[in-house]
């Protein structure tokens, strides 16, 4: 019994504020679409859209860094400090070039990738103007998700969140004074949103910055960085992250793409539900970062039967929160449609969108858990590659296509339709558990 509460205590530690932290990034889409809600359909389908890229750079940004704290993880219940640097300094190296990439397409093609998404010129112009301000924020949102992937395997998960916490009230207030033009600042709209989301991610980095120059000395790695680097252990453990995350995510967009042509009322209604599943992912995103830490370690040790057992934990542990979770979003939601001002239709649609994805949030949340902790923290990140590539790209998309033009089903039906490639992922992610051949430690 005390060895029971001592691992929840543990948890609660690294995913209490990892939660936090997540709901407070997400907020910054969120308040960004509270505020941006009230001007009208068009332009909260055009941030909608815009979003959707950008969670492209996200995803794998965090693919990236999920695999650093794989590696970290594992080193330090190696006490390999050398390694451990290491595995920090090369992932961030990655994650920096991914965003400049990101950065160059975003600032010089906004309208021709907005154009993939819809075909409402309106909802084009709107979605690349944001875009293109946008741009400027990936470079501190790499930089803020590697330290923020140290920080956990730390066990200082509390640094980030309060990071997070002064941006997400910078981002707030800027959003209100640049899109409605408050204390003599011009209204900018949806740009005004743009804008006051990269000066948040920048201030949120340069906090974090500060945090890891008194938390530890300045580190160096002693001799050539790359000298006997495992480069084929690593590229093993990357490549198929990076995969996975980015056809994971363009799947995603694809969805989009699909709510885009279904409309401007449907992708409004898609739009409106994104701040309700920022939040959920949010909050129980702790136990899939714990997972990767907690097991990791014991992985790193060799105690492959403790890692077991702390992954069945962890995964009830998320079931019930998801339950709870579920129930609250059912009674909120015609309480949530009221806060926008857009057409009746759009607020009936976002409505049955809140129940369709309470249905489908407990098996979301199990196979983030599975899939980006428990599974992953073993090195071996082909698993959960073919996991998604099979959910989303054998059921997911197919189902989505058909539902929306050739059923024609409402966009309710057609996202809950969609969504059933969730059960599907967890189906094959328990038979992958079961089998407990992703348990391994990784070499130095």
């Amino acid at each position: 019994m005390k060895r029971e509460k001592t691992f929840f205590r543990t948890v609660c530690g690294l995913a209490a504020p990892v939660a936090l932290q997540s709901m407070l990034q997400s907020s910054f889409s969120i308040v960004d679409q509270i505020m941006i809600g009230q001007l009208g359909s068009v332009a909260i389908a055009g941030v909608g859209l815009a979003g959707k890229f950008s969670s492209i750079h996200s995803v794998v940004g965090a693919a990236i860094g999920a695999v650093a704290g794989i590696m970290i993880s594992q080193y330090m219940g190696q006490k390999n400090q050398q390694e451990v640097r290491r595995s920090f300094y090369l992932n961030l190296a990655f994650s920096l070039l991914l965003a400049l990439a990101f950065t160059a397409f975003s600032l010089f093609w906004p309208r021709e990738i907005m154009g993939l998404y819809t075909n409402d010129l309106p909802t084009i112009e709107a979605a690349a103007a944001y875009l293109a301000i946008l741009a400027a924020a990936f470079l501190p949102m790499a930089g803020a998700t590697m330290l923020s992937a140290l920080f956990r395997c730390m066990e200082k998960a509390s640094l980030p969140l309060y990071a997070s916490a002064g941006a997400a009230l910078v981002n707030t207030g800027l959003n209100y004074l640049l899109i409605f033009g408050k204390l003599g600042l011009p209204a900018l709209g949806a740009r005004g949103a743009a804008v006051a989301t990269v000066i948040s991610q920048l201030i949120n980095l340069l906090v974090m910055l500060g945090m890891l120059a008194r938390v530890t000395p300045p580190w160096k790695v002693r001799g050539p960085m790359l000298a006997g680097f495992r480069w084929r252990q690593y590229a093993a453990m990357l490549l198929p992250v990076l995969i996975c995350e980015f056809l994971w995510s363009l799947g995603e967009n694809v969805y989009a793409g699909i709510y885009g042509h279904m409309g401007a009322a449907a992708t409004a209604a898609m739009t409106l539900l994104n701040p309700i599943q920022g939040l959920m992912t949010g909050a129980l995103c702790g136990p899939a970062q714990a997972a990767g830490v907690l097991i990791g370690k014991d992985l790193g040790r060799g105690d492959f039967d403790g890692a077991y057992r702390a992954a069945k934990k962890l995964l009830l542990y998320g079931f019930a929160a998801s339950l709870c979770l579920s129930a609250v979003i059912v009674l909120i939601r015609p309480f949530y449609v009221e806060i926008y001002q857009v057409e009746d239709v759009v607020k009936t649609s976002t409505a049955q969108l809140l129940v369709a994805y309470a249905l489908v949030a407990p098996f979301k949340v199990q196979n983030m858990i599975l899939g980006s902790g428990i599974l992953r923290s073993g090195g071996n990140t082909s698993y959960v590659m073919w996991i998604d590539l099979i959910g989303t790209w054998l059921f997911g998309v197919p189902l989505g296509l058909l539902s929306a033009f050739v059923f024609q089903w409402s966009i309710p039906l057609v996202y809950f339709t969609l969504s059933l490639e969730e059960c599907v992922r967890f189906a094959l992610s328990l038979w992958v558990l079961r089998r407990k051949r992703w348990m391994r430690t990784m070499e130095a």
